[in-house]
């Protein structure tokens, strides 16, 4: 195997798949990534088992191949090497040289024939969305999705794709038992002339929150609609050139609409500034108990009061201008759980909604009906 590659080219091609490599080790093979060089290019490919991404790159291929070489030290190579062209040789037993300039690596390889296939893909079936619209919906959502959750099945994300001739729609929604973040969005695309007429589908999955990631850096990167698909157990993600694959989660997800109060069940209905509120909660968070973030809210008519105390530095105390009227109503939450809520919101104001000090809050921001959040309220 012999190939020229313009140096970014393949730093961007590592670049994407340092989140999807296997970080511990448990497969020498599953550390590495898989280059194919083709005629057309060099497909460069990465999987641990679980998520895996494709994707092919312009380069100049004088003898095709394939092998496998350590995703990250290929990575810290390349970061150092200047701008230009890089030339990749394979010899024999698979030890790979890399030549820039003077610079020149040997590296040890493994053969290509030994890594894991990634699944046979089909182009039909896949559903055209727009890219801004699934790139907001996972940054309103993946926050509150599990970390590493004993309840497996929290540390995914609930996606529902509901198409029909006319309208397609995505609702994302992410727990860990605390908060809650929904997020629903029309992501219609014009339709063709050979748009599908059929039935109205509802396709029902929950993806591991590292492949919810990964798809959002992908996106971020710009240029080119996605497009996505499920089978039985498989999430399919196209971009521009690039594929991203997943297993889906197997198991129930929690029946969220019945944790989303009903607003009319909620008369207590407080509206503050979003920047000012989110300034007040990190200050006042400062001196709050490590472990909890545990921060008091006093909501009283015109105004809402923040204090945190931690019998071993002091105490804080801030007031904010709100609109409330009613009862006066006192009641906690951990500051970061609401911040976290706060720094996904775009518009100027932020409402808080509940019925009683420990039943859940409901966060809005006005204006955007497709957004909703709901947060666990703590004792203080």
């Amino acid at each position: 195997m012999k190939l020229r590659i313009s140096r970014d080219e393949l730093l961007t091609a590592l670049q994407r798949v340092q989140g999807v490599v296997e970080k511990r080790n448990t497969m020498p093979q599953l550390s590495n990534i898989l280059l194919e060089a083709k005629p057309e290019g060099v497909d460069v490919t990465a999987t641990d088992l679980e998520i895996g991404m494709r994707g092919l790159y312009k380069a100049t291929v004088q003898e095709p191949g394939s092998v496998t070489l350590s995703a990250r030290k290929v990575f810290e190579i390349l970061k150092e090497l200047p701008a230009g062209e890089v030339e990749l040789t394979v010899g024999e037993n698979n030890w790979a040289t890399i030549r820039s300039g003077k610079s020149h690596f040997k590296i040890v390889g493994l053969p290509g024939s030994d890594y894991p296939a990634l699944p046979s893909i089909e182009r039909e079936g896949l559903t055209p969305l727009t890219g801004a619209g699934l790139q907001e919906l996972i940054r309103k959502t993946l926050f509150a999705v599990g970390d590493n959750d004993a309840r497996y099945i929290l540390n995914g994300l609930l996606v529902t794709l509901i198409s029909s001739e006319k309208k397609t729609t995505l609702r994302l929604v992410g727990t860990d038992g605390h908060r809650l973040a929904l997020a629903e969005q029309d992501m219609t695309l014009a339709a063709g002339k050979d748009a599908a007429k059929e039935a109205p589908k509802e396709i029902k999955a929950i993806i591991p929150k590292n492949a919810a990631f990964e798809m959002r850096r992908l996106l971020e990167e710009g240029d080119g609609e996605p497009l996505i698909g499920f089978t039985k157990n498989l999430m399919i993600f196209r971009k521009s050139g690039l594929l991203l694959t997943s297993r889906l989660m197997e198991g129930n997800y929690p029946n969220y609409q019945q944790v989303i109060p009903k607003e009319k069940d909620q008369d207590k209905k407080v509206s503050v500034d979003r920047v000012e509120l989110e300034g007040a909660l990190r200050r006042v968070a400062v001196l709050s108990r490590d472990k909890t973030n545990a921060v008091k809210l006093t909501i009283a008519s015109g105004k809402m009061t923040l204090f945190s105390s931690n019998p071993d530095f002091g105490e804080a105390t801030e007031e904010l201008a709100a609109q409330y009227k009613g009862e006066t109503l006192t009641t906690g939450f951990n500051a970061r759980y609401l911040l976290d809520v706060l720094g996904v919101m775009d518009g100027e104001a932020v409402s808080l909604q509940m019925d009683n000090p420990l039943s859940p809050c409901l966060v809005r921001e006005p204006g955007n009906a497709g957004f909703t959040c709901v947060v666990m309220p703590i004792k203080v």
